[in-house]
């Protein structure tokens, strides 16, 4: 951040009195800006014992495959957030069943909110945002070709807890990748 959103003044990036970690500040008029975690929404859509994956039509990880889900809008709560995800990009209305994971990457800004769902009618196709879209069972899942980590750890997991029918709300944190050396 270089410029103040409210002024339009330069700001500073330093610890404001009374905080303990730098912030953007602006001297003109005062503002301090808080930059948090952006919230990702999303689902396990699962219809007739399969998973229901997107293609990615966009980057990042473009024609990787991935779970529904991407960024809460202001003035959506998370449920919200996450059915009108699969909505946009598989077409595919679901009835969630219950928050299954909460996963930090602290190192991207983003904390994950993934519910499991069921599909309503069996319906899917590709939204604008996806190549395709189809349903796989658990030794189908493309697991080379998935997004992000995220999203492989949330489906190995729940295929694990599927074997005993209980998906209790876990915590999860993917931390930045070693780097390699050269």
């Amino acid at each position: 951040m270089k410029f103040c959103s409210d002024c339009g003044a330069e700001v500073d990036f330093r610890i404001p009195e009374g905080d303990n970690r730098p912030r953007y500040l602006c001297d003109d008029c005062g503002a301090i800006h808080y930059q948090n975690p952006r919230i990702v929404a999303g689902c396990i859509p699962e219809w007739d014992s399969r998973i229901l994956l997107c293609r990615r039509a966009i980057e990042p990880r473009y024609g990787l495959w991935t779970l529904p889900a991407g960024f809460m809008e202001n003035g959506e709560t998370v449920e919200a957030a996450a059915s009108r995800e699969t909505e946009e990009e598989a077409c595919a209305k679901v009835k969630l069943d219950g928050l299954y994971c909460i996963c930090s990457i602290p190192h991207q800004h983003q904390v994950y909110m993934i519910f499991r769902g069921q599909v309503i009618n069996g319906h899917f196709e590709p939204g604008p945002e996806s190549l395709e879209t189809a349903l796989f069972s658990e030794a189908d899942i493309p697991w080379k070709e998935l997004a992000f980590p995220v999203v492989e750890r949330t489906l190995r997991r729940y295929f694990k807890d599927r074997l005993t029918d209980r998906f209790d709300t876990y915590l999860d944190t993917i931390s930045r990748p070693n780097k390699r050396p050269l």
